[in-house]
């Protein structure tokens, strides 16, 4: 066979090879064509948002240690300080191991279930550097890992809130292992139907920005459970108990108000006008409040004290905290006028009154402040009061509803479990300390160190 008619055949045989072959290069085509767009649509964590979340973490942290510790410690007397402090410091520390273990999963598992996140995410599982977290905007997100610390930032400073209601008597191993086992049982379970979408308070359409159900009611039960389980101080109604140091528990309020932007802002996942929303809220309802808390105290008792000052302050950072990037600032401003008096008449008549030991005022302060918060941010979310507007179909009315029985299901679940998990500590560890080392002071008797030497 000569070379032309070689070189014929070879021509033949590639042309009817590229005909054969031209559908699976076209589908080629059309897939690598379709991969590309998918490919390139994939969310990318923007570094704005993630630094404003980062700052946000910190800001939270700073609001356990030492903004809360302080503010506690300032409100014991002087051979407590320290037993405060370092309560505050383990059950943070404690808290955040718990977390990451199972805590985050428990949380935000991803579980269908309404009540709790599931196991899928123990011990950080399927959490890397390149996972992201969704925002509350279409297509953008944060890393995940700036997600788990934020809202391991609100685990550990949850518990902490409540040992401010028993401080001066509770032992050290107690308040330890009951807040481990309240945030497994109460808390975990808590933040999942409030803030997951799988949550039984979230389908309801309850709206809590930062934490008013899941952090100020849950930890005001708690303590107010607390308090009357391990009883009244020694002394209790006939001893000075003043404050030791009012200073203190000034510098650790002035702590928790700039802590709380991150508290408030942060809860919006993203630095846009939501955050700003809730920053400007921030600042005025609790002006209003510390405001507001001075004038009821001059009205009644003819002065207006630096405590008033420090627990308005606290008041209207609470009440707040549900409505923060809801609510518009002149509805801000009335609900920091409104909070003070309401949790001034529980911590000044009804505690008297019924006559329970809550030596910070925990359920007082934000428990009551939180059910304030919580209900009324069903009321000031309407547009026509400078909201942010309700969903399709929503009456101001169904959401002020939906939000009492959001705090009804959050009061019961923390009341019974409270009080069960109270039980359990106090069988196996003892709640309370003995006599002797109450009156000389926990610093010493459980420590062995003293705040102050003369």
């Amino acid at each position: 066979m000569s070379i032309s008619k070689i070189s014929s055949t070879y021509a033949r045989l590639a042309a009817a090879s590229a005909a054969l072959l031209a559908p699976v290069v076209a589908f080629a085509q059309d897939a690598a064509t379709t991969a590309a767009p998918a490919a390139a649509a994939a969310p990318v964590p923007d570094k704005g948002d993630t630094a404003f979340m980062f700052v946000s973490t910190i800001l939270v942290l700073f609001m356990l240690v030492p903004g809360l510790a302080l503010f506690y410690g300032g409100l014991v007397r002087a051979k407590n300080m320290l037993s405060v402090l370092m309560q505050c410091t383990m059950i943070g520390a404690v808290m955040m191991l718990i977390w990451v273990i199972y805590g985050y999963s428990f949380a935000f598992g991803g579980s269908e279930s309404a009540f709790w996140g599931g196991t899928a995410k123990l011990f950080l599982s399927g959490v890397t550097k390149d996972s992201t977290a969704a925002t509350f905007s279409e297509g953008v997100v944060i890393p995940e890992f700036i997600f788990v610390m934020f809202q391991m930032t609100f685990a550990a400073i949850t518990p902490a809130l409540i040992v401010g209601a028993f401080a001066e008597r509770i032992k050290f191993s107690a308040a330890v292992l009951f807040c481990a086992l309240w945030a497994t049982f109460v808390y975990f379970p808590v933040a999942h139907m409030v803030w997951d979408a799988n949550g039984l308070l979230f389908k309801m359409g309850a709206l809590d920005f930062a934490g008013g159900t899941v952090v100020h009611i849950n930890a005001g039960i708690a303590g107010l459970v607390g308090a009357i389980m391990v009883g009244k101080r020694i002394g209790f109604g006939k001893d000075m108990m003043a404050p030791h140091s009012m200073t203190l528990t000034m510098v650790g309020a002035s702590m928790l108000w700039v802590g709380w932007f991150g508290f408030n802002a942060g809860s919006n996942l993203e630095a846009s006008s939501g955050a700003m929303l809730a920053t400007v809220n921030t600042f005025v309802a609790t002006a209003a409040a510390i405001v507001s808390w001075a004038a009821i105290e001059s009205m009644t008792r003819g002065k207006a004290s630096m405590l008033g000052g420090a627990s308005g302050m606290v008041a209207g950072l609470v009440a707040i905290t549900p409505a923060a990037g809801i609510v518009g600032p002149m509805g801000a401003i009335v609900m920091g006028l409104i909070v003070s008096p309401l949790c001034y008449f529980f911590v000044s008549v009804v505690k008297n009154k019924f006559g329970y030991d809550d030596t910070a005022d925990v359920f007082g302060v934000h428990c009551v402040g939180g059910i304030f918060g919580a209900i009324f941010t069903g009321v000031f979310a309407s547009a026509s009061l400078g909201g942010v507007g309700y969903a399709d179909g929503v009456t101001m009315g169904s959401q002020v509803m939906t939000q009492i029985t959001a705090v009804a299901i959050t009061v019961v679940w923390c009341g019974v479990g409270s009080a069960i998990l109270y039980k359990i500590v106090d069988v196996i560890v003892g709640l309370r300390v003995p006599v002797e080392a109450e009156r000389e002071g926990l610093d010493l008797a459980t420590h062995g160190e003293a705040a102050y030497h003369s």
